[in-house]
C-alpha cells in the first residue's frame, strides 16, 4: 500500500478558507475582482514603474493613514461594513501620483487593520483592499486624463483652478461610487433578498462619503503647496475618525447583527421611554410579540445560513407591515417585538393582522427551494393588560402562546386580568 503524499501547509490553509462555503456566484465574483486588481497592479509596476520621488510621496501619505489606524486602534472597529477616513490619505495618492500607486495604497492599510485593530475573515479583507484599490485606480486614471494639461507640481493648482478643483471633486465622487457598487454587489450575492437601494446606503452614509471626499481634496491641495502643510491635517482627521468609530461602535452595540434591527436591550430602553411618555400624556399604546412558526425546521432542513436569510427577510416583512414610527426589534431567536405608539385595541389588532399577512407574501429563495414562513402574534395594550413594560411583555407572551396553541399563523389578544 502506497502512503498518500501530505498536502503542503499552504494548500491546506487555503482549502480550509470559509470562502469556499459561500455561494458559487459570490466566490466567482470575489475572485474576479481580486484577480483584476492584482493583474492591473503587476502590469502597472512592469510597464510604467513609479520613480523614487513618487514612491516616497505615496509612503508618506500611507504613513499618515497608518497613524490614523494606530490612533483609533484602542477604540476598535465595529463588525460588518465600517466607515473610516482613510480615503482622506488615499485620494491624494490617486489625484497626484500614478494610478498603480493608487491601486496599491489600500493594501498596507487594510492589512494593518486586520493585524492591529480587529481580525476578520481574510478573504473579506483581501476583497476590500482590491475593491478600494480599483476605485482609487479608476479615479486616478480619469483625473489624470481630465487634467492632462495641468502640472500637479506647479503650485496650488487645486486652490486656484476651479476646473481642476471640480475635476478632483468629481473623481473623488467616482472613487466612492465605484467602491460602493463593488461592495454592494458582493453583499447582494451574499443576501439576494436585500434590495439594491438598501445596499447602496442611506442619506447619512452619502453625507459621510461627501465629507470624506472633501477632506481628501483639501489634503491634496495642501500637499501641492508643501507636504508639511498636509501633515497639519493629520491630527484633526485622527480626532474625527476616532469620533466616527466610537459612534459606530455605540450604534453596533444597540443593533442585532443578523437583521439590523434594535437588539433586545436597546428595544426595551426605547420601549420604556415610550410607555412613560404615553402614560404621562394618557395616550394609547400597544405591544406585539411575534414568533416565526416552525423556524427550527428551517434550520434543520436548509441550514443556518438559510435560517439567517429567513430572519432578515422576516424582519423586512414585519417592518413593511408597521407604521413608520412604530418600534421594531429582535427579541431573541426567532422572536420579534413591536411597540405601537398611539394604537388602541382595535388598531393594534389591525396592524398585527397586516403584519401576519405580510409575512405570508414574503418567501425566501434558498437555492432551488422557496422557504415560506408564517408568524404567530400576541397583542397587549397599555392599561388594559398592564401599566409597565414587564406587564405588557408578559401579557403579550401569554397571547403569543395562545396563538401558537390554537394552530399558529394567527393573531391573539392577551387576556385581561382575571379574564379568559
Amino acid at each position: 500500500m502506497v502512503a498518500s503524499t501530505p498536502r503542503p501547509v499552504a494548500v491546506e490553509w487555503l482549502r480550509r478558507w470559509p470562502l469556499w462555503t459561500a455561494p458559487f456566484g459570490l466566490v466567482s465574483y470575489l475572485l474576479a475582482v481580486v484577480s483584476v486588481a492584482a493583474g492591473l497592479g503587476v502590469a502597472g509596476l512592469v510597464t510604467a514603474p513609479p520613480h523614487l520621488v513618487q514612491w516616497a510621496s505615496a509612503v508618506m501619505l500611507v504613513g499618515c493613514g497608518v497613524v490614523c489606524v494606530e490612533a483609533s486602534r484602542r477604540v476598535g472597529e465595529p463588525a460588518g461594513i465600517a466607515k473610516d477616513l482613510l480615503s482622506a490619505w488615499t485620494l491624494p495618492i490617486a489625484l497626484l501620483l500614478p494610478p498603480v500607486l493608487a491601486l496599491l495604497a489600500p493594501v498596507p492599510l487594510i492589512a494593518l487593520k486586520q493585524i492591529r485593530v480587529r481580525s476578520g475573515l481574510v478573504y473579506r479583507r483581501v476583497f476590500t483592499a482590491a475593491a478600494i484599490g480599483l476605485a482609487n485606480g479608476s479615479a486616478s486614471v480619469v483625473f489624470h486624463r481630465l487634467t492632462a494639461n495641468a502640472d500637479p507640481h506647479g503650485g496650488t493648482f487645486l486652490l486656484t483652478s476651479s476646473a481642476v478643483l471640480a475635476a478632483a471633486l468629481c473623481c473623488g465622487a467616482l472613487c466612492s461610487a465605484v467602491n460602493v457598487v463593488l461592495i454592494a454587489t458582493a453583499a447582494r450575492l451574499t443576501s439576494p433578498e436585500v434590495r439594491w437601494w438598501d445596499l447602496l446606503g442611506d442619506r447619512e452614509q452619502r453625507l459621510l462619503d461627501a465629507g470624506e471626499i472633501c477632506l481628501g481634496v483639501v489634503v491634496t491641495g495642501c500637499w501641492t503647496v508643501t507636504p508639511l502643510l498636509a501633515l497639519v491635517m493629520l491630527w484633526p482627521i485622527v480626532l474625527v475618525q476616532r469620533g466616527m468609530t466610537h459612534a459606530q461602535l455605540r450604534a453596533a452595540a444597540r443593533t442585532d447583527p443578523k437583521t439590523g434591527l434594535l437588539n433586545a436591550g436597546a428595544w426595551e430602553q426605547e420601549a420604556d421611554r415610550e410607555i412613560v411618555r404615553a402614560t404621562r400624556e394618557r395616550r394609547p399604546l400597544a405591544i406585539l410579540l411575534a414568533d416565526l412558526d416552525h423556524f427550527k425546521q428551517v434550520n434543520d432542513i436548509h441550514g443556518h445560513l438559510v435560517g439567517d436569510q429567513v430572519l432578515l427577510s422576516a424582519s423586512q416583512a414585519l417592518g413593511a407591515g408597521l407604521r413608520q414610527y412604530d418600534l421594531l426589534g429582535r427579541f431573541g431567536g426567532e422572536e420579534f417585538a413591536m411597540l405601537l405608539p398611539n394604537a388602541d385595541h382595535n388598531e393594534a389588532c389591525q396592524i398585527a393582522e397586516r403584519v401576519r399577512r405580510q409575512m405570508v407574501v414574503a418567501p425566501v429563495v434558498a437555492g432551488d427551494a422557496v422557504v415560506e414562513v408564517t408568524v404567530s402574534i400576541g397583542v397587549a395594550t397599555l392599561g388594559k393588560h398592564g401599566t409597565d413594560l414587564t406587564d405588557l411583555l408578559t401579557a403579550a407572551d401569554l397571547a403569543l402562546y395562545r396563538a401558537k396553541a390554537n394552530g399558529r399563523n394567527q393573531v391573539a389578544l392577551a387576556p385581561t386580568a382575571g379574564g379568559a
